[in-house]
């Protein structure tokens, strides 16, 4: 949580230029608390684990939060129970007069297929469309973090000649970002997929910022000058084994695939993965939904526009 300092303290201005968040005592008299509103549209196929992974970061965090889970309604899902979709999942017909504070959208697995292609993408951008309205802060994933790069502002994506696929250094690029409070010099994020987008489409349009990338696998964070749009291409929600079942998923269809690179100890499939981006995985949600929802949100949500 914030430090509440008096307003005119000569440690603000210090603070501040190391990127410790503070707030004056006029702001701190003023704040109200009350829960935060997050929808997550799961696009995911095993939609049980992706959901698990997520909701296990936004708990990490002393802020009170109510979950709205989402998924499309013009897809029919094969590897989730329609009980579980039926109890615990809304459509967007039934949501699209609310508002909320923050967003999720997570990736899927059709990155090789043309956006037009993917069965839901109309429903996807009549969605994508309402929460520039409707939400305070939108958090895009993988496919996700493509699919709204594309949609808001027109950058492609490119189909890599082969995929990337494993546990990647990433540096920062922008220091003083309350997104990236916390974050080590070099940090690492897992990546699994076949296509990217590139710097020179990103920084063609003014009002987006790459504010992380990794030599190897390209932009990672990207967001609008104001936070209200954050396009992460990676998966730094994965547990410890996600990349273990994916490599063994594709080992036992018979596909090319090579070891999932810095995640193995000696790239030994053999031996159990280490984990290395946990600890980041927590401050990137937590970041989020302290600096770019809960303390920007207006409290009345009907003042979200």
């Amino acid at each position: 949580m914030p430090i509440n300092i008096p307003n005119d303290l000569p440690s603000t201005e210090v603070l501040n230029n190391e990127n410790i968040f503070v707030i004056n005592e006029e702001r701190a008299f003023h704040q109200d608390i009350r829960p935060l509103n997050i929808i997550i549209l799961n696009l995911m196929p095993d939609k049980i684990t992706t959901e698990t992974q997520i909701l296990r970061l936004l708990s990490n965090s002393p802020l009170q939060i109510d979950i709205t889970l989402l998924y499309p309604k013009s897809h029919s899902s094969r590897n989730t129970p329609k009980a579980h979709l039926v109890k615990y999942y809304e459509l967007f017909e039934d949501i699209q007069d609310k508002k909320f504070d923050g967003m999720i959208i997570t990736g899927a697995p059709v990155e090789q297929m043309n956006f037009s292609d993917v069965d839901y993408w109309p429903e996807l951008i009549q969605i994508m469309e309402w929460s520039r309205l409707h939400v305070y802060s939108t958090l895009h994933i993988c496919w996700a973090a493509q699919a709204g790069l594309y949609y808001h502002f027109g950058i492609p994506k490119y189909l890599l000649p082969e995929k990337i696929f494993g546990v990647f250094p990433h540096t920062i690029n922008k220091k003083n970002v309350r997104l990236m409070r916390g974050f080590d010099d070099v940090f690492f994020v897992p990546h699994s997929r076949h296509t990217e987008v590139k710097r020179e489409d990103i920084e063609k349009v003014s009002e987006l910022e790459i504010l992380s990338e990794s030599s190897e696998a390209g932009a990672y964070l990207v967001a609008t000058k104001g936070g209200r749009q954050i396009f992460v291409t990676g998966h730094s929600e994965y547990d410890p084994l996600t990349l273990k079942r994916e490599y063994d998923r594709d080992v036992s269809n018979g596909l090319h695939i090579h070891v999932p690179q810095n995640y193995y100890p000696g790239d030994d499939p053999a031996k159990q993965p280490i984990v290395k981006w946990r600890g980041h995985a927590n401050l990137l949600f937590s970041n989020w939904l302290n600096y770019y929802v809960y303390q920007e949100t207006p409290y009345n949500l009907n003042e979200i526009g």
